[in-house]
């Protein structure tokens, strides 16, 4: 075996140290230098994998052994492999398609049918690709990564397919008349990145080109016109952004009669840049703020605000939607209509295009509510929905925006099972259609969904929901279980899980999500109010829930747990190093703990616009809010477990074994589990997927209801 200071710098190299930028590289290097448990960094090391399966071992022992962990685990795969699920369908073309993955299909089915047939309970579908005779013919592990089909007659797609389910992924061009793989077709080797048709013999492709070519994220930062028969070597320079931007691409807009190309140059997290490629190949920016969320349909250009903005001797509040026409945009004018401006409660959660309509869905108090706004000059007509679901989490989407206003509708709550409708807005409008509804997974008769608001350190009001038996007694005795994310804007709404209500409210559990800062349920203001230096403020938000749960009576320290993933496994990280004594168990789910690494590690770069930059002074915040550092070896720790994967790609697993490590080695009370493949998502299949989510639940449950 080398000595320890070759083995770190190996590691350092691994991890990726080499993609840093030359300010941070120092820093980094030095932290992992420091760093006693750096050599778990590295993710296919003999020794990492070695310790990984040690740990998987002892906590399979403990908790997967049981007849209870059999049937629940059973239970859960029956729920994810059931074929009364709603398969969710996308039009291309004529037909209706479905990815789906039951028991005899774990890596899935991309298939098709009618929409005739698929009105039907029982559809006739015509598979198109079988992933597991595809994954046994050329002995791989591929996983969906989706489809993009060729307008307007929809023959030729790029399928993009990857190892194990990490976020890079193979493209390679599928013939949907044939159902057979193009021979020699368009070819994208592994890599993050993409590949967008242009035209039947052209595409875009951002990938890795070789050294020099991926951001310091670890993503393309250079996009290429690449034409049929050519190697893709020989592809043409369309844009090469910075090694410190997030991402470059470029995609082709192929709605008839407004086909246009654009190259957009994400810098960081809701910081990006737009371009109009014209026929000869200059660029012109969209001259709107880097924050916003900009797009064009047809020939409206559209921009969701992030922050204030002026123009046209007016200002439009952070958390608007405006539009203007693109063409008189690009002409210098700047003459938007408003669309939404939000209040002190309400906020867009999304903005859908039908052909001539869009629908906006906006949250109030985390409720919804859908409009239907026709464009015209000057104020935009607005009417309300007619039909639209009024309860829970109502998703609305477009079933073609090219030709129709057609538009699918779901709704779910946590005890509702989720029901898909479809309908039509406009002049030739029809009421939704219920056209599928999923089954009952669990017996939801003796819980009732309830809202409450806690007030934070800072006396902010934070909404969650709470979900609990009806016949509850307020004694502090009930399980609890606090789930939560606060972080990239991201809004966490009611929805039916059949996983939950089977491994947790079944059993008499109570059910918590929290709404808290650093999320999008109040727009960008509720984001920002949290980010960087704010970080703290996430955490107290939660903290706060959980104080409330415990001052209502519902349940108290013993019997209270808390769970998340990826930004909630930090959010976690950080209940268990800065709360220790206000929770009874914890769950941290490939998770981001060591915060002085974090930018050097796989994606971790991405983030810097949320977390700060651990290279610069940010590194004052930044640490306080990193569990890696803030452990204390003297202190008492509740029982957590760490959870992650070997194929996450984005989050990088080392922050979870280190943590474990370091916390095991103190003698604290820790259980760790590692998943071979899965990706950022955690599980690859079904089977994995019920496999995790029963560890958890044992663990929570045998650990709170004590």
């Amino acid at each position: 075996m080398s000595s320890m200071s070759q083995t770190c710098q190996s590691l350092l190299f691994a991890a990726g140290i080499a993609a840093a930028s030359a300010s941070g590289a120092a820093p980094a290097k030095e932290a992992a230098m420091n760093d006693s448990y750096a050599w778990l960094e590295e993710v296919e090391g003999k020794r990492s994998l070695e310790w990984v399966q040690a740990r998987n071992a002892k906590t399979e022992a403990e908790l997967a052994a049981t007849p209870q962990f059999k049937k629940l685990e059973s239970d859960i795969r029956a729920i994810l492999d059931s074929n009364a699920k709603i398969p969710g369908v996308e039009k291309i073309g004529d037909y209706y398609y479905n990815f789906w993955k039951d028991a005899q299909h774990q890596r899935g089915l991309w298939r098709r049918t009618t929409l005739e047939e698929y009105r039907k309970d029982q559809p006739k579908w015509e598979t198109v690709i079988d992933l597991d005779a595809l994954n046994r013919e050329e002995n791989e592990q591929w996983v969906w990564h989706g489809a993009d089909c060729l307008r307007p007659d929809y023959q030729r797609c790029l399928v993009a397919l990857s190892r194990g389910g990490s976020d890079a992924d193979v493209t390679r061009e599928f013939d949907l008349t044939t159902k057979a793989w193009v021979k020699d077709g368009f070819f994208r080797p592994e890599a993050k990145g993409s590949l967008n048709w242009i035209d039947r013999d052209h595409v875009y492709v951002a990938t890795d080109f070789g050294p020099g070519s991926m951001t310091t994220s670890g993503y393309a930062r250079v996009v290429k016109l690449w034409k049929r028969g050519t190697p893709m070597a020989s592809a043409s320079l369309v844009y090469e952004g910075q090694p410190t931007d997030m991402m470059i691409g470029a995609t082709h807009d192929h709605t008839p009669g407004f086909e246009r190309d654009f190259v957009q140059r994400t810098l960081a997290f809701y910081n990006d840049e737009l371009y109009l490629r014209g026929a000869d190949g200059k660029l012109s920016k969209i001259d709107l703020p880097n924050s916003a969320n900009k797009y064009v349909h047809r020939e409206w250009l559209i921009a969701e605000l992030r922050d204030p903005y002026e123009a046209g001797g007016k200002k439009y509040a952070s958390g608007s939607l405006i539009a203007i026409k693109f063409d008189d945009f690009q002409a210098g004018k700047r003459d938007f209509t408003t669309l939404f401006a939000p209040t002190d409660t309400t906020s867009l959660a999304n903005a859908v295009w039908t052909r001539n309509h869009l629908i906006l869905n906006v949250l109030d108090d985390v409720k919804y509510k859908l409009s239907v706004l026709t464009p015209g000059e000057g104020e935009w007509k607005r009417e309300a929905l007619a039909g639209a679901p009024t309860f829970g989490t109502v998703m609305v989407g477009a079933v073609d925006s090219d030709e129709s206003d057609a538009v699918w509708l779901s709704a779910s709550d946590y005890l509702t099972p989720s029901t898909l409708a479809m309908g039509e807005v406009g002049k030739n409008a029809k009421a939704p259609e219920v056209l599928k509804t999923m089954p009952t997974f669990f017996d939801a008769s003796k819980h009732a969904i309830e809202q409450h608001f806690a007030k934070s350190k800072d006396g902010t009001r934070v909404p969650y929901f709470l979900v609990r038996p009806k016949d509850l007694k307020l004694d502090g005795s009930a399980p609890t279980l606090l789930y939560g994310y606060g972080g990239f804007e991201i809004s966490l709404t009611p929805s039916y899980s059949g996983g939950i209500g089977k491994g947790w409210l079944e059993k008499g559990g109570v059910y918590a999500v929290a709404n808290i800062r650093g999320g999008g349920e109040y727009g960008p203001r509720w984001h920002q109010a949290a980010l960087k230096a704010n970080r703290h403020k996430a955490y107290e938000d939660f903290a706060a829930v959980g104080q409330d749960l415990i001052a209502r009576k519902i349940t108290s320290t013993p019997h209270l747990g808390v769970q998340g993933g990826s930004n909630g496994g930090l959010l976690t990280g950080n209940m268990l190093t800065q709360y220790p004594d206000l929770f009874g168990a914890v769950v941290v789910q490939v998770p981001l703990l060591d915060m002085k690494r974090y930018s050097h590690l796989l994606a971790g770069a991405s983030w810097m616009a949320e977390y700060g930059d651990p290279d610069t002074a940010d590194w004052s915040f930044i640490q306080g809010f990193s569990p890696y550092h803030l452990f204390d070896a003297k202190r008492e720790y509740p029982p957590v477990i760490f959870m992650t994967s070997t194929k996450d790609d984005r989050v990088h697993p080392g922050h979870a074994r280190k943590m474990a490590a370091k916390m095991l080695d103190a003698g604290k009370n820790v259980r760790y589990y590692e998943n071979i493949e899965g990706g950022h998502g955690g599980a690859a299949n079904n089977a994995q997927q019920a496999h995790m989510n029963a560890l958890a639940f044992t663990f929570l449950w045998e650990q709170l209801a004590k």
